[in-house]
């Protein structure tokens, strides 16, 4: 790398000039016009007179003329204004396009969040954002414990609306939903149909060891004001729940899902619903992040992207 070093010299005319009056000078020489370039810098015409004068004074040359058609060049302006202007306009324009480049959504999100968030939510809306803005870049990472998102360097998380901490920023991303308990027509073929949430205890049912809390998942179950934890047993036991999915509609046992993951199978009769009277509203995901972060564009388009319609949330709750 090629470094330049710069020499104080007191000798030097740089070190008696002021860079913004060579500035005033060429938007003057520019415009033909004291009461233009005036207007344009936001100054008093007199101010820049006096400006250009000062100006003069340090060159010991006249620069401008004021004639009846307005302001021209002398033969010495018209010289610095040629040599000087072409890098003036070069440092107008680098500094637009800093400042374009500042507004314009770009760098890296990271987001942590659960599978099913990731997948309904997160990515169907912020994949569109791929191809308009090429220089933003998403990580999301899957976690189903409580991530601390400020010591693991999260830019924001994704929780239910009633897993959030009260000093972080809350951004309702999703409607409220329900957790179902399906099961192949392959398992019922030979079992009868769980009527109530105890009945699950004679069910081979696939249960999710979550880090979150620590232990198996307890199914959670409400009708009217009844609230009931049930803890199944059952033969396979996985920490994520796309393999859960994945043994229910297999016939291996029961599950416990968001209704809207598994819809489309119930629709196509590859699951069947049960429990249905007894299924539990969850309070609908939110992103979630510290009330200091900074919002920059690329982070207020994401916020902005997955933020849920509050019209629609009245509708549909």
């Amino acid at each position: 790398m090629v470094k330049f070093k710069y020499t104080y010299d007191e000798n030097s005319l740089m070190n008696n000039i002021d860079l913004n009056s060579l500035f005033t000078f060429i938007v003057v020489a520019r415009e033909h016009s004291f009461t233009r370039a005036a207007a344009q810098l936001g100054v008093s015409q007199s101010a820049l007179s006096h400006s250009i004068r000062r100006l003069e004074e340090k060159l010991g040359v006249r620069l401008l003329a004021r004639t009846t058609r307005g302001v021209s060049t002398t033969e010495i302006g018209e010289r610095l204004f040629n040599n000087l202007s072409y890098f003036y306009e070069g440092i107008e324009l680098e500094l637009k396009a800093l400042n374009d480049l500042k507004e314009k959504p770009s760098g890296t999100i990271r987001i942590s969040a659960h599978d099913h968030a990731a997948n309904t939510i997160l990515w169907p809306k912020l994949s569109k954002l791929l191809p308009e803005y090429p220089e933003l870049n998403f990580e999301i990472s899957i976690a189903y414990e409580f991530t601390d998102i400020v010591k693991n360097r999260f830019d924001a998380g994704v929780r239910l609306g009633d897993q959030i901490a009260k000093d972080m920023i809350a951004v309702r991303i999703s409607p409220n939903f329900r957790m179902v308990v399906v099961g192949s027509p392959i398992y019922f073929a030979t079992r009868s149909k769980p009527i109530i949430p105890q009945d699950l205890i004679s069910h081979n049912c696939i249960n999710l060891r979550l880090a979150t809390y620590g232990d198996i998942y307890s199914w959670e179950f409400e009708k009217k004001t009844q609230k009931i934890q049930i803890q199944v047993i059952g033969q396979m036991t996985f920490n994520t729940s796309p393999q859960a999915l994945t043994a229910a509609l297999e016939g291996y046992g029961l599950c416990y899902a968001p209704e809207d993951l598994v819809q489309k199978s119930i629709e196509e009769g590859l699951l069947i619903q049960v429990l249905d009277d007894w299924a539990p509203i969850s309070p609908g995901y939110h992103l979630y992040y510290p009330s200091r972060r900074q919002s920059s564009p690329a982070f207020q388009l994401m916020v902005n992207t997955l933020r849920y319609n509050s019209d629609k949330l009245n509708k549909d709750d």
